[in-house]
């Protein structure tokens, strides 16, 4: 259970248990935020997908909001884990509410998929200034609309983002 403290923006433990999530995940779509990061060349930032769903594919960095979190904190929150550097929500453009269906679940769970309703901030950057973590993905690339339309690899829901 997450627990905002008094005073705070930021939660306790916006991570859930193991079984808690199969659970939130079976019932109920889940609330996440993607970044579109582009550096100076236009070029989409993409991470290679090591967990379910949407394995084994290029992806934008991004990640769930944790019950109590607000977007505020949870996007200062996932722009550190996931680039390496902290920003604040007001440093981004809104891209709206996409919807991502997968088949599958991050815990490769028999009988349900993963539903999502996905919040789209569109970041720039110069690419030196981040700190890539090796943890949250297997390699990064940077591509173009152009690029990331031709390759099978790019997720269909990266896709989406490009001319955005």
């Amino acid at each position: 259970m997450n627990i905002i403290a008094p005073g705070s923006l930021e939660p306790r433990n916006p991570r859930l248990a193991l079984d808690e999530l199969r659970q939130v995940v079976r019932l109920t779509p889940l609330i996440s935020i993607d970044l579109v990061l582009r550096d100076e060349a236009d070029r989409m930032l993409l991470g290679w997908r090591c967990n379910r769903p949407a394995r084994h594919t290029w992806f934008v960095p991004g990640g769930r909001v944790g019950k109590n979190e607000t977007r505020a904190a949870a996007f200062l929150r996932l722009t550190e884990m996931e680039l390496g550097r902290s920003f604040a929500i007001e440093s981004a453009r809104f891209l709206g509410v996409f919807e991502h269906f997968y088949p599958d679940n991050f815990a490769d769970a028999p009988g349900f998929g993963t539903h999502y309703l996905v919040l789209a901030y569109a970041l720039r950057q110069n690419a030196k200034n981040l700190l890539l973590p090796p943890d949250q993905h297997d390699g990064y690339l940077w591509l173009s609309d152009a690029e990331i339309l031709i390759r099978d690899d790019v997720h269909a829901n990266t896709k989406a983002y490009c001319g955005l």
